[in-house]
Formats: C-alpha cells, sequence, structure tokens
C-alpha cells in the first residue's frame, strides 16, 4: 500500500519549474494553461466580431486549438529547459 502513495509523487521534483506569485510558488502549469484559455476565449471573441463562427464548420474546436497550441508554445518559449 505504500509503494502505490509513494507513485504519486514522481511530479514532486524540487527542480519542477514553478513561479513565485506573492511570495507562494505555483507550478508554471498554470500559468501556460491561463495564457491558453486567454488565447482561446480572445480567438471566440474575434470570431464572433467579425461573424468567422457563423461560417467556420467547428468554431469550438478552433477556439480550443488556439488555447492549446497558445499554452504548450508558451510552455516552450519560458520552460524549454
Amino acid at each position: 500500500m505504500s509503494l502505490l502513495s509513494v507513485l504519486g509523487l514522481g511530479g514532486c521534483d524540487p527542480g519542477a519549474p514553478s513561479l513565485s506569485l506573492v511570495g507562494s510558488y505555483f507550478p508554471a502549469w498554470i500559468l501556460c494553461s491561463l495564457i491558453g484559455v486567454a488565447v482561446g476565449l480572445a480567438t471566440r471573441v474575434v470570431f464572433s466580431a467579425t461573424r468567422l463562427a457563423e461560417a467556420a464548420a467547428y468554431p469550438l474546436v478552433a477556439c480550443i486549438a488556439s488555447g492549446v497550441i497558445a499554452g504548450v508554445g508558451a510552455w516552450l518559449v519560458f520552460y524549454r529547459g
């Protein structure tokens, strides 16, 4: 049983990328996720403002894909080690 509980700690490496916000350390993936969500929402706003949402076959997929690309791109730019 103790071996199973230790397996979950594999990602708790002291050298993992983290950033200090107001004196508390947060994992870096939270920042990249927030960037991805912001880009996805901005894509939705642009699609609605330019009426591309009506012309696109799957606008939700395009918004999600742009957010994922931005989040992964932010990770690569900031933390590519």
